[in-house]
């Protein structure tokens, strides 16, 4: 493959980090291609609003093209900043409707990876629910990836709501994706093709 020329924004899901297997993964992957210095890998705050405008400051502080990766909550937010923007993204097992599933989570959450308490309000189920794109506009831009076994979210709402889209469907798998690896060639075929 001759050497992307886009820069890629990658958004790790709910209670994750840039720590994350797939996050490290794509960061090796793209050092193997030469681009190590085009790949961001941000940690998301807990606050949606926080998250989706550091976001969009990186988004346009940029000079190349911008293409976005995101996993589980990442994916629901490249979504929007897609339709935002007129992106490309690749959404692995991507949430649907996390404001109703954040409901679980209300008052206190640590993370996974950096052991940090936070909590959850209702303002921030309320963010969820004013960025979620109901209808898509720009359908062909996405690139679905959900495996039928994950166990955190029902993959039948993805695979409905980006029934226009290019998708990967694999049966069995997990939420985290399993052989992530091997569908890195696959994904940045797809964001190096023209947006047609």
């Amino acid at each position: 493959m001759s050497t992307p020329n886009f820069y890629l924004l990658y958004l790790h899901g709910f209670n994750s980090s840039p720590l994350s297997s797939k996050a490290r993964v794509t960061f090796d992957y793209c050092a193997r291609l030469g681009i190590a210095d085009r790949i961001a890998v941000p940690e998301l705050p807990h606050v949606p609003a926080l998250a989706i405008a550091q976001m969009c400051e990186i988004i346009e502080a940029q000079t190349l093209p911008v293409v976005l990766m995101g996993s589980s909550l990442g994916g629901f937010y490249a979504t929007y900043l897609a339709e935002r923007y007129g992106l490309k993204a690749a959404l692995i097992n991507p949430a649907v409707n996390p404001a109703d599933l954040w409901h679980e989570h209300l008052g206190e959450n640590r993370n996974y990876y950096s052991g940090r308490r936070y909590t959850i309000t209702e303002e921030h189920v309320q963010q969820l629910r004013d960025i979620d794109t109901q209808q898509l506009r720009h359908a062909h831009n996405y690139l679905l990836l959900v495996q039928t076994g994950d166990e955190t979210l029902d993959y039948r709402l993805a695979v409905d709501k980006y029934k226009s889209s290019t998708s990967i469907i694999q049966e069995g798998g997990n939420h985290s994706f399993e052989n992530y690896e091997a569908m890195l060639p696959e994904i940045f075929q797809f964001f190096s093709s023209p947006i047609s």
